[in-house]
Parts: C-alpha cells; structure tokens; sequence
C-alpha cells in the first residue's frame, strides 16, 4: 500500500526531453528507475511522458484516453488503474487482492492453478524492459512460444488450467449482433490489407446491419470488459510475454462469462487494435490527423513495403478469417434450439467437448496476431519480412482450420439431430391437424402446414396469369391438392386440364368455390435441385393452368412424409379434396377424375358413391367419351368387340375368326383394339401390324389407350378407397376379370349396343369363335348374343383362367381378395415390376 503513495515526482525532469524524443523516453526510464517506478502508480503520466513512442506504452491507453475518462464508476484514484498495468509490475488477468475489480474475483478466489501477481511479474518483462530489446529479441519472444506450442505432451495440463478460470454467473446475452459488428470490422480489414497490396484502395461494400436500441445498450454495458482486453493484448504484446501466460490472462477477465461470450469478446478486442491500424492506413493520405497517427505508428515507411511484406499479410489474414470461423461456429452451438436438442444429447455432449479447446485456441491465436501488428508498428517493416513470423501463423492457422472442421463436422450432426426432431415433431402436427375429429374455423391452419406457415414469401404461382400469390387466394375454398413428381406426363396434365375447364364451364357459382393446387414432390436430400430436376420443374410449371407452389422444395420432408404415409403417394398423381374448413373429403378424387369427369363435382366421397350406384357394367362405361365412333356404334345397335393383348398372332386369328363369324350370321361387327395397361411398345408394333394388315380398327394415339386403361384401373381403386369391393358386386367381378385378362395373354369383351354380353380370355374366346358351327344352330331360337354367351360359358367352366393382380402402393391394398373367376381368396406375393426397356405407358398405375 505503501506504493500507491509514491509521487511522480522523479519523471519531472527527464520528461523534458522524451516527449518529443523517443530513444530519450526510453533512455531516461533505463536510467531512472524512479521514473519507471512512478509509472507504475500513474499511467497517465506514462501515456504523456511516451506519446513518441506507442508502440511502448501508449497503445494499452488507445481506447482508454485519460486518466480522469477511463474507468467512471471504479472507485478510488489509485484502485481504478488496476485493471491498466504499469511499466513491470501489475498486470491485467491477475489483479491484486480487493474488490476494486468490477466482476472480476480476487486472486484467491480466482487464479487456480494460475501463477498470482507477483509470481507472474517475474517471467513478465515490462516496458522499459520491451523497449530496450531489439528486433531479434522479440523474434525470439515469438520462437519460444512456437516452440512450446509444438512440444507442449500434454494439452490435459494446459487446459485444466484454462478450465478452472471458467466460473460463469448464469448471466446471458445475445453475441449476434455484437459479432455481427466484429465482422465488419474485420472483414473490411482483411480486404483492405489484399487491397494495399493490389496498389488500390477499392473495397467492396459490405451488407449494413440495423443497430437497435438494446443492442446499443449491451455494447455499452461491455465496452469496459473489451477496452481491458484490448489493452491486454496490446500491452502484451508489446512486452513480449508468453502468449500462453497472455491468453490465460484474458481468460481470467473472462471468467463470470459463457464460452461463446468469451470468444465474441476477445474478437471485440482484437478488432479495435486491428481495425484502428488498418483504418490509419486506410485513409492516412486524406486525412491530417490519421496522417499524424500514422507517422507515430511508423505506417507510411511500413505501406511502403507492402509486396515484400505479403506473405506476412496472407498469413495473418488466413489466421483472422480462421479465427472468425471458429467463433462463428461457437455462436452457433450456443444458439441451437433447446427444445429440440439438449445438453446431454450425445451430438451436442461431444461438441461442448470440444468448445473450450477451440476456444482457447481462438484467443491464442488473437494474441499472435496482436503481436505480429504490433511488432510492425514498433520495429519497423524489417522485423516483418522475415519468414519466421508467417510460419508461426500460418501453423496457428493451420491447428485451428482443424479444430473448425472437427466442430463444423459435429455442427452438422448437430443440426441433423435437430432436424428429425422438428420432422417428427411437424409429422405429428400434421397428423393432429387432419385428424377427422378436429374441427378448424377454416382452410388457413391446414394449408399453411402443407405448403408454407411463414408469411416471408408467396409460396403458391397463379397459372393463368402467372403472378406469384399467397395461401389467402384460397382462404374458406374447397381446394383439390394435385400431387404428382415430376414424371407427370403430357396426356395426364391434358386430360386433367380438360376436366378442369369442363367443371368450370358447368358448375353454377356456388360450385365454382374450388381451386386446384400443384404440389410438386421431389428428393429432398439432393439441396440445391439438380439442373435438370430444376428444369422439369420450371416446364411443367410454365405448363400448369391452376395454383401450384413456385418451389418445390417449400414442402418439407416430414409433409412429404405425411403425403406417402397417410395418402399413400408414391410417383402417380393423386388428388386430395380438403372442403373449406381443411378436411379431407376425398382421399384421392384422381380416380372419380378419370372416370367421370367434371360430373364428380365436387370430388367427395359421398359424391362418389351416389355415382356408383347410379353405375351398370356397360360398354359405355368403359369407353365414355374416348373414342365418339365408338358412341355412335353404340347408337346403331351394332355387335362391338373391344380386344387387347400383345401377341400378334392371336391378334391374327381372333380378328380372322371374328369377321368369319360375323359373315355366316349375317351381323354388324366393328372390332377395336385397345392395346395393353403397360409395355406400350410393344402395342405400337402390335397397332402398326394391324394398320398394314388392316386386321381392324385401331386407337391411334396411345393417350387414348393410357386413357382406358387409367381408367378402368380406377374403377378398381376406386371400389376398394371406398371400402365397397364387395366379391359379390358383379360390376367389380367384371372390372377384376378384364384387369386380370389384360395381365395374361389376350382377351375380348363382346357387346350389342351397349349391353356387355362377354368378357372372355383368349383362352375361351378363340374356342367359342372356333365353335360355331356347334352354337349357331340356337341362333335363330336364343340370338347371337345369347347362343355364343352359353357356349362360353359352358368353355369357361371347364377351364377357368388363372387371374393376379399386382397392386401398386398409392392405393390401400385389401387385406384379402377373392378370385373373379372360382371366388376363392387369392394368395398374396409382393411383386416388383420395371418395364423401363419398354417405355411403360405414362401415369399407369400399374
């Protein structure tokens, strides 16, 4: 105590002289030490006595001018300097014993394991010391620490050390928008540095960041903590002191702080040292007072040296990106959702790990840099071109890159984590949305949780005027959400269209209250889209004449989830009716589309049920408005016989015998052949067969084929979405046959007008037709009609034909199903079909 008592006194007159002299200054406090003595109880009057020479002493009071400014509300004139050591005796990170240090516990409640104050004075060198070494002595400073780095055995001794110092207070605050500010700075000096360099001073503008109110006031409830930390690096800098005894200094301060606290307030630190001598050089040309600074700090002689000193350059802006990297990540593992993920976790167990060691080493690596900008400011341009400073920072660079990788690596597994359980957590959401019991005022809740809950973006494109809209467009609507990937194919979307305007054309107003939404499915684990997934989907887009969302990647995986799971979407198109509260009126009114059209308004199921019942087996039915020569046939009263298969020969024989028969009875025959469910070419080499051999009438376009097959396929599913596939529906005992028959071989449906009379196998067929002359003499008693039916029945008897069906996963599969032939229930096989070397026939479902 008896110290704080000492007047300055002695520095009356060898202060004459150093003020505008330098070497004097350092002269007289090697020759004086009571000069340097009253230093250390009056640092204001070492700022004045040294102002030629900051590299000294002046740098530590950069951020903290004057004595009487410096530390408002730290009592006491002598105590209030504390935490600013003197020229070789205090030092900041190992404060004396008292309560004068504002959050920062005295030394026996703070410094365990860590060397007190007038222990770590003696490896401490002060300023007199730092000024009289030369170039080579700092360089050694430099080396030695090198050199502990790399032989440091055991990293456990060193950061137990630095463990012990953490005792945080439970107080938290936001670091974002004070790293946020950090960047900047930094940023724009390490641009600068490649700039000078270059021989220009252009730089790129960087993205201005708002600064509110609280983030002003938590600036200023820090800016002590990093003006003592600047000063920390600065001074120690300066003195040469061990960069690990430096670092665990700064650690200290930091105690009552997180770790990613620490970090951001270290990196605050370093970026007014390092933002001020790049600002100085930035502008030193322009501006008389920089320019004075700049003299002081020797920068024009230093810029003038720019090229040889690049490697010097490179290597420190390499080692500041690095160390912003580093803190960047730390940020964000502190920032993770607790909710989602918690400490225990095992993702994020391993990476707090993991922290103070990046951490450490962050605050480290500041110090070097600290030490290698100040070393250019008081030794001149010729200290900096050797190549042993760049190596020691490049190796810095080098340890923390790895550290960064290693905790990027668990970042992401973090955030993987953290993923699933929001995807599961948004699956069960959606499951409790469209649960049938929960009632909603309207559609908004539903939609939003499909296709976009945010209101940053208008998620949804109008497809007539091509005007990007919001969910609102559709707010109390029934909407048809169509679901398809990508391989949605021309004739679908055509058909589909056409429906579409049908409906809108005959629905009255109250009617017309429904829209339809293009919900585009795609991988998800392949971000950003390939370019050519991405321009599928802008084709199909451009093609799309109702809403449909503008990107698919706006659906999420776990909607995508609840769209394969609970709708049972796999690749064909499906089509979900929501009424206009979002309920689900129609599992997948795709199959009502096909069928009958816009006559399925409004697309429920209680709609398509009263069609079923208004339904007989009928050649009409089958062929709706597909094919209008076909309607007129139906008109005439002629016999129509509707064909498919793939093998040609049979195609050869039946439409033979048939036109045979039909000759000997004296009967109107038309003959159509509609090709198969799938391996559509081979059915343009069976149709191109018969055009040239003029075997029979033929569809043309196979968008008519698909069409037939499509939809005789949902007749099926049709039934069975409705839970109505009763075996003793003899409309879905037909349905069943033909489907089956189409899987094996050929067949033939035989009807008079429109009334079926036969829909028979090619291995009953060809044998009735074969027949004739047997059954023909009940012609003339029974009709045709009548006597080929009992002839092929009675075949059809003796040796029914095998029937299967191979169900795809869009549709919910039937737990049993019975034979349409024998009625026994049919054994179930899981099958997998490609018909990819066949070009299978668009949107078939089979």
């Amino acid at each position: 105590m008896e110290q704080q008592k000492t007047t300055p006194s002695g520095l009356q007159t060898p202060m004459v002289g150093p003020i505008g002299n330098p070497t004097s200054a350092a002269q007289a406090l090697l020759h004086n030490p009571g000069a340097a003595q009253a230093l250390i109880n009056n640092p204001g009057a070492a700022a004045q006595a040294l102002l030629g020479n900051r590299g000294a002493t002046q740098q530590p009071f950069l951020n903290n001018p004057g004595v009487g400014q410096q530390h408002m509300g730290v009592p006491g004139g002598s105590q209030q300097h504390m935490g600013v050591p003197g020229a070789g005796q205090q030092h900041m990170g190992v404060p004396g014993a008292g309560q004068q240090h504002m959050g920062v516990p005295g030394i026996g409640q703070q410094h365990i394991g860590v060397p007190g104050a007038s222990h770590a004075s003696i490896s401490k060198p002060g300023t007199a010391l730092a000024l009289k070494m030369s170039p080579s002595d700092s360089r050694a400073l430099i080396r030695g620490d090198r050199g502990s780095m790399l032989s440091m055995s055991d990293d456990n001794v060193m950061m137990n050390q630095i463990l012990a110092t953490h005792a945080p207070d439970g107080r938290e605050f936001d670091v974002r928008p004070l790293l946020y500010l950090v960047e900047d700075i930094l940023n724009r000096a390490t641009q600068h540095v490649d700039f000078l360099v270059k021989g220009t001073l252009a730089q790129a503008e960087l993205e201005e960041r708002a600064q509110q109110a609280n983030h002003i006031a938590m600036l200023e409830a820090l800016t002590f903590t990093i003006d003592r930390i600047a000063c920390e690096l600065s001074y120690k800098a300066l003195g040469g002191s061990d960069v690990h005894a430096t670092t665990t200094a700064i650690f200290n301060l930091l105690s009552s702080y997180a770790w990613d606290a620490k970090l951001v307030l270290s990196l605050s630190a370093f970026a007014l040292n390092c933002g001020e001598f790049w600002l100085l050089a930035q502008i030193y040309s322009t501006n008389q007072l920089a320019r004075s600074m700049a003299l002081l700090k020797q920068l024009p002689t230093l810029l003038e040296h720019t090229t040889p000193l690049k490697p010097r350059f490179d290597a420190l802006n390499n080692l500041i990106r690095t160390m912003m990297d580093v803190t960047r990540c730390v940020v964000q593992f502190k920032e993770l959702p607790s909710m989602y993920i918690s400490p225990d976790a095992p993702a994020l167990a391993t990476a707090m790990t993991l922290i103070p060691t990046a951490v450490y080493w962050t605050i480290r690596s500041m110090v070097a840099c600290a030490s290698q900008i100040s070393s250019l400011t008081s030794m001149g341009h010729e200290f900096g071109i050797s190549t042993t400073e760049s190596w020691e920072l490049s190796t810095l660079a080098h340890k923390l890159r790895n550290i960064y990788e290693h905790l990027t690596k668990q970042l992401n597994v973090c955030y993987q984590y953290i993923d699933e359980r929001r995807d599961v957590e948004t699956y069960q959401m959606l499951l409790n949305l469209f649960d049938p019991n929960v009632l909603h005022i309207d559609n908004m809740r539903v939609l939003k949780a499909l296709i976009y809950a945010k209101d940053d973006k208008l998620p949804l494109l109008d497809g007539s005027t091509k005007r990007e809209v919001s969910l609102d467009v559709l707010r109390r609507k029934s909407v048809l959400l169509l679901i398809s990937s990508l391989e949605f194919s021309s004739d679908e979307l055509a058909i589909l269209e056409q429906i579409y305007n049908d409906s809108r054309i005959h629905a009255t107003r109250l009617e017309s209250q429904y829209e339809v939404v293009w919900i585009p499915i795609v991988d998800r684990s392949i971000t950003p889209l390939p370019k050519e997934t991405q321009t599928k989907f802008e084709n199909l887009l451009s093609t799309m004449p109702w809403y449909s969302v503008k990107d698919p990647l706006l659906i999420e995986k776990p909607v995508i989830r609840f769209i394969k799971e609970v709708w049972h979407f796999r690749n064909k198109p499906i089509l979900v009716v929501l009424d206009p509260q979002g309920k689900v009126v129609s599992p997948n009114a795709i199959h009502m589309m096909w069928i009958w059209g816009s006559t399925a308004f409004p697309f429920t199921s209680m709609r398509e049920e009263a069609l079923w019942r208004e339904e007989t087996w009928r050649l009409d039915l089958l062929v709706d408005g597909i094919d209008p020569l076909i309607l007129n046939w139906i008109k005439e009263g002629k016999y129509i016989f509707l064909y498919g298969g793939g093998n040609i020969e049979w195609v050869r024989r039946f439409t033979a015998q048939a036109r045979s028969v039909a000759t000997a009875s004296r009967i109107p025959l038309e003959m159509v052949y509609v090709g198969r469910s799938n391996k559509r070419e081979q059915v343009k080499k069976v149709t191109a067969i018969i055009n040239a051999e003029k075997l029979s009438y033929v569809w043309q376009d196979q968008a008519m084929v698909w069409f037939f097959w499509t939809r005789l396929e949902s007749m099926l599913f049709s039934k069975i979405q409705l839970g109505r596939a009763d075996d003793q529906d003899p409309m879905m005992q037909q349905i069943k046959k033909l489907l089956s028959y189409d899987r094996d071989g050929g067949w033939a449906v035989l009807s008079q007008g429109s009334n079926i009379v036969v829909n028979g196998h090619s291995t009953t067929i060809l044998p009735t037709l074969g027949g004739y002359d047997e059954w023909s003499v009940n012609v003339a008693e029974k009709g045709f009609d009548m006597s080929f039916k009992e002839y092929h029945d009675k075949l059809h008897d003796v040796t029914p034909p095998c029937c299967r069906f191979e169900f795809p996963t869009t549709i919910k599969i039937p737990e049993n199903m019975r034979c349409p032939e024998c009625l026994r229930v049919m054994e179930k096989y899981n099958t997998f079909l490609c018909c990819h070397d066949e070009q299978g026939i668009p949107g078939s479902l089979f």
